[in-house]
């Protein structure tokens, strides 16, 4: 009963406007089988298409969206919906400054801020599978997460940035789908990251999140060789909806018209 009323509360905060001309890119649909057990697992799942933002959202862009939508102002947002450290890399609450460069990843944005950012632009937060199908691609293939390198690679990479600021997007050269920085710049917020562990609840703080941070729930992984992976969704699933985190953005997702969803 509490969930749907804050959930009710965030769709009436967010009926804004759409935001403009962000570019959305056609991630068809697909036979995918995930690493986590309660999305299939060894069995593969069909995922079907939908439309994924190219780039994280920047801190330019979410500047002009607590500008349309000031009740999204780290000054005015209720303490419900993010944490005291919310959008705090920002020199003010209208202002970036040198600490958030215009092209930089949105980052200490609470999940609420970011689903209400997405609904703006009349989109969502991707559900995980549909986020972990986008990124097993590389440039050429649909699912290059057999190949060693390149997730050694993708760890390196997304562990040297860990505690740094976040690089500008657009860094990376486009997947296979044209999507970029799927996998080295920060982690993403999705729209059921506090289903990512059977053993623990995100939305409960405490022990139960440290647990699943600390590997305490792995049971939920049904291929644990993608350690770059398990760190994102460990990291996630050991957050509050209404935290931030340095190395934690997000992109948003649509869905395309005629294509059914579960």
């Amino acid at each position: 009963m509490i969930r749907s009323l804050l959930l009710a509360s965030l769709l009436a905060l967010s009926a804004l406007p759409a935001a403009g001309a962000a570019e959305y890119v056609r991630v068809p649909g697909g036979a995918f089988r995930s690493v986590l057990a309660q999305e299939g697992g060894a069995r593969a799942v069909e995922v079907p298409a939908f439309r994924m933002r190219a780039t994280p959202v920047t801190n330019a862009e979410f500047l002009a969206f607590v500008r349309r939508a000031p009740r999204w102002r780290r000054d005015r947002v209720a303490a419900l919906f993010a944490s005291p450290g919310y959008l705090s890399r920002w020199a003010g609450a209208s202002t970036l400054g040198a600490g958030a460069p215009p092209n930089q990843p949105a980052t200490r944005v609470s999940w609420f801020a970011a689903r209400a950012y997405c609904a703006s632009e009349g989109a969502r937060l991707p559900r995980w599978i549909e986020w972990e199908y986008a990124a097993a691609a590389d440039a050429t293939r649909r699912d290059a997460r057999s190949d060693a390198a390149w997730q050694a690679q993708a760890l390196a990479r997304l562990t040297a940035a860990f505690g740094a600021a976040p690089a500008e997007v657009g860094g990376d050269a486009p997947n296979l789908y044209g999507l970029h920085d799927m996998r080295t710049l920060v982690w993403e917020w999705v729209d059921d990251y506090a289903a990512l562990f059977v053993n623990s609840d995100a939305r409960q703080p405490g022990e139960a999140a440290l647990l699943g941070l600390c590997g305490g729930a792995a049971l939920a992984f049904a291929d644990r060789s993608d350690y770059a992976l398990l760190m994102r969704v460990a990291a996630l699933a050991a957050l509050a909806p209404a935290d931030g985190a340095d190395n934690v953005g997000f992109r948003c997702v649509q869905d395309i018209e005629g294509v059914k969803h579960p």
